[in-house]
């Protein structure tokens, strides 16, 4: 006799092939797949082709300072990252450099980030969390001139561009192991 947990297992087990064969188009199963959405153009690929690495590559046009940077940031940034980047009510973004080995660890961007270009990715792609991807290009190289100035790594009038922001050498750049593809240890 089989048990209530068997049977159970047995109908998730078929549902998740029929859903695996609807996926692939197959309809020997009895049913088509349903056609939800449509292909994505090139063009809304590429708007969302966004990712910066670390060699900046694919970095846009457009240029800032941290003294630029500064009224950005009180006016799309402070109401959730506080005063200098201290944090309340989200995550601080300064301080906490020598803290990671410690049982008073912060994580922000001067302690923890391993490339400025991070920074640049992360505002551009995901601030304000109000209004995603609606800063332009120069406020976003100038909220990141700030933040970096913020955290001792730059200087005030420093410009932050397309050259510039990748040759920022974070505190915590040596602070990660790449282990992609797998080493042999």
């Amino acid at each position: 006799m089989f048990s209530p947990e068997r049977i159970a297992i047995s109908i998730g087990a078929a549902a998740l092939l029929a859903a695996c064969a609807a996926q692939r188009g197959q309809s020997d199963i009895g049913f088509e797949p349903p056609r939800l959405g449509v292909p994505a153009s090139p063009e809304q690929v590429a708007a969302w082709d966004i990712s910066i690495p670390p060699s900046g590559e694919g970095l846009p046009q457009g240029s800032g300072t941290a003294k630029q940077g500064a009224a950005v940031y009180a006016a799309k940034c402070q109401a959730c990252h506080g005063a200098k980047g201290q944090g309340k009510p989200a995550d601080p973004l300064a301080g906490g450099v020598g803290t990671l080995g410690s049982a008073k660890m912060q994580r922000t961007v001067g302690s923890y980030w391993p490339y400025a270009t991070t920074l640049f990715d992360y505002v551009r792609r995901a601030m304000p969390t109000t209004a995603p991807m609606s800063l332009s290009n120069e406020e976003v190289y100038a909220v990141s001139a700030y933040i970096l100035h913020i955290n001792g790594i730059i200087g005030e009038d420093t410009v932050m561009n397309a050259q510039t922001l990748p040759a920022v050498k974070m505190p915590n750049r040596d602070g990660f192991i790449n282990d992609w593809p797998p080493q042999k240890r």
